[in-house]
């Protein structure tokens, strides 16, 4: 096991819940979920294993000897207060792993090999903090049950790859259902916008000035998936995360593809991002 010693913001989260919108369930799941993938890989983990997806400090003591990797958001790693530039660690038992703040980006992810052994609940231990399915956000004193490794650990590739963004993010985006309630569907794409304070794992807010609107009527909800950029009356679009909720009422104008909703889960408050179009026009 693992038992939390310091923590800010972390939830545990694999792959998600996908394909249960018609019971009202949103898909949930890593909001970075490449950096996942990457860091259950680097251990030779079910590439959907659980882990943790942390947003601030963290610090886990090991009860066993353990074998963590640590991707995402490049965070400072220590190793019983000493610092290491390893992304795959060997971890005696008793040794104390601290995350710091990371240099860039949002969200780091912590993986041990054998995964994260919290309860599945409809088929998944990611915590859903819209519904509150999954397990509770992590606490100081709680003990996380680590599951039994199989399979050898990679040789080849032991390192997660960091990639540091720029100052201006690119957002690839198809244009979405409602494209043409915008009086010029091309705006979007033209703005920079800016990513407001106002982000979680439900939405993010985008602040550049209000979008034009040709239609102004009132959208009877539908159907809405992770990635989609709504437009709320006041104009400035919504980016909806992995546990938005399954239908909304506002006109979805364009939709994220998978690599941008990785990117706009690393977006910090302040950062310049700007859309580019990825589908037909």
């Amino acid at each position: 096991m693992i038992e939390v010693l310091e923590v800010g913001s972390a939830f545990v989260q694999d792959l998600g819940r996908p394909g249960l919108s018609h019971l009202g369930i949103s898909p949930s799941g890593a909001a970075d979920r490449a950096s996942l993938v990457a860091a259950n890989r680097a251990l030779g983990n079910d590439p959907g294993a659980a882990a943790l997806e942390i947003v601030g400090p963290l610090a886990v003591r090991a009860d066993a000897d353990l074998l963590v990797a640590v991707t995402g958001a490049h965070a400072p790693v220590l190793v019983d207060g000493v610092a290491t530039d390893a992304r795959v660690l060997a971890v005696a038992s008793g040794s104390v792993v601290t995350l710091g703040m990371p240099r860039w980006g949002w969200r780091s992810y912590l993986a041990v090999r054998g995964g994260i052994d919290a309860p599945l609940v409809l088929g998944s231990r990611s915590t859903d903090v819209l519904s509150g399915l999954g397990p509770a956000p992590l606490q100081v004193g709680d003990r996380l049950a680590v599951g039994q490794a199989t399979g050898a650990v990679p040789t080849s590739e032991p390192h997660p790859e960091v990639i540091t963004p720029g100052p201006l993010v690119m957002l690839d985006a198809s244009p979405g259902p409602r494209a043409d309630w915008l009086a010029d569907p091309d705006e979007l794409y033209r703005k920079p916008w800016r990513v407001s304070a106002l982000a979680d794992r439900v939405g993010l807010r985008l602040e550049g000035g209000p979008l034009t609107r040709a239609i102004t009527d009132e959208l009877p909800s539908e159907g809405v998936v992770t990635g989609s950029v709504q437009v709320p009356p006041n104009g400035e679009p919504v980016i909806l995360g992995p546990d938005h909720p399954v239908t909304g009422g506002y006109p979805v104008v364009a939709v994220l593809t998978a690599a941008a909703c990785d990117a706009v889960a690393q977006l910090r408050a302040g950062i310049t991002v700007r859309f580019r179009r990825s589908g037909p026009r």
